[in-house]
């Protein structure tokens, strides 16, 4: 392993560290690539964009580009295939409460640049809405849209809201799209949408200690469908080593994910399922544990778990958990 990085302490301080045989915890650079926020528009005329309406192969109903982009409306493309949504959720609350079902759809399995929220139990997610509205879970990177729209949301959310939107996210089954892929070299990318646009006939790049998500089909990702498949690129060995780290973490090997995420990571009594979940997202989740921007809720069990993780450790157990199913 990687030898841990000191910094500089001094003596009084370095004399308990070697004395109780404790580790500092050491903040590495944030992994932008977790990260992945929307450059600003070049200067000029904004290049035209088709209006629509537009329709997907497994829908009859159709959507224009406004509607498509209607923070307050989301847009459902199987309204059947799942209970009737609180209006919260189908439409917010002008002007602050964004409709929770435009970023974590209707399904409620979300996009990689925000979470999914099917199957959380009522009580997490009230807790964490809540720590959202207090300040206390924050993102470590700031100028991110979806955490800026969730932030706001929450603040001007009422009690009812967050428990009716608990509620219906509770009672619909978690579900994975994400295709998890070691590769040394990939296809070469930039950031849109939050995530990262791969473009095949571009050429490869190397990957690197990296982590890069996008979807298969960026017309499809765009349109919002919730059937979208992505596709997360992790480098070579990162799910065997991830599922060792799920299994036998800390400084005597004691702590192990299902002790608290239950087996197979599927969630226990008031903690969340982690399997299936977004490799970008999970490793955003574990920096912020970690430099103290997300707090509130149960955070404070993540506190043992992250404090000596390194960013390679994160990226590991991120690709494990993703490439599980939920």
């Amino acid at each position: 392993m990687d030898s841990i990085v000191i910094r500089p302490l001094t003596l009084l301080p370095l004399l308990g560290l070697l004395l109780c045989g404790c580790r500092p915890t050491v903040l590495e650079p944030v992994p932008a690539w977790a990260y992945a926020t929307n450059p600003p528009p070049p200067p000029g005329p904004a290049a035209e964009v088709p209006q629509g309406p537009f329709q997907i192969a497994t829908s009859k109903l159709s959507f224009t580009r406004k509607e498509l982009s209607n923070l307050f409306n989301a847009p459902d493309w199987h309204p059947e295939s799942h209970p009737p949504m609180p209006r919260v959720v189908s439409h917010g609350r002008e002007p602050e409460v964004r409709a929770c079902g435009y970023c974590h759809l209707p399904t409620g399995n979300g996009r990689p640049e925000n979470a999914r929220l099917a199957g959380l139990p009522v009580e997490y997610f009230v807790a964490q809405v809540k720590a959202f509205r207090d300040g206390s879970r924050k993102s470590f990177v700031e100028g991110r849209a979806p955490t800026i729209n969730m932030t706001k949301s929450a603040v001007a959310m009422q009690d009812d809201e967050i428990l009716a939107a608990a509620q219906y996210f509770a009672a619909l089954p978690p579900q994975s799209f994400v295709r998890v892929v070691e590769a040394s070299t990939v296809p070469k990318s930039e950031i849109a949408g939050w995530l990262f646009k791969f473009n095949p006939q571009g050429g490869q790049e190397p990957l690197g200690e990296r982590i890069l998500e996008g979807p298969e089909d960026f017309g499809q990702f765009e349109l919002r469908d919730p059937a979208t498949k992505y596709i997360a690129y992790v480098p070579p060995g990162s799910i065997t080593l991830g599922k060792r780290l799920a299994q036998t973490w800390g400084d005597s090997q004691e702590l192990e994910c299902s002790s608290c995420h239950g087996p197979g990571y599927k969630g226990k009594e008031n903690v969340p399922n982690i399997a299936g979940r977004s490799p970008a997202s999970v490793v955003r989740q574990l920096y912020d544990f970690k430099s103290g921007a997300r707090r509130g809720g149960k955070s404070s069990e993540m506190d043992k778990v992250v404090k000596y993780m390194k960013n390679s450790d994160m990226l590991a157990l991120a690709a494990y958990l993703g490439s599980l199913i939920p």
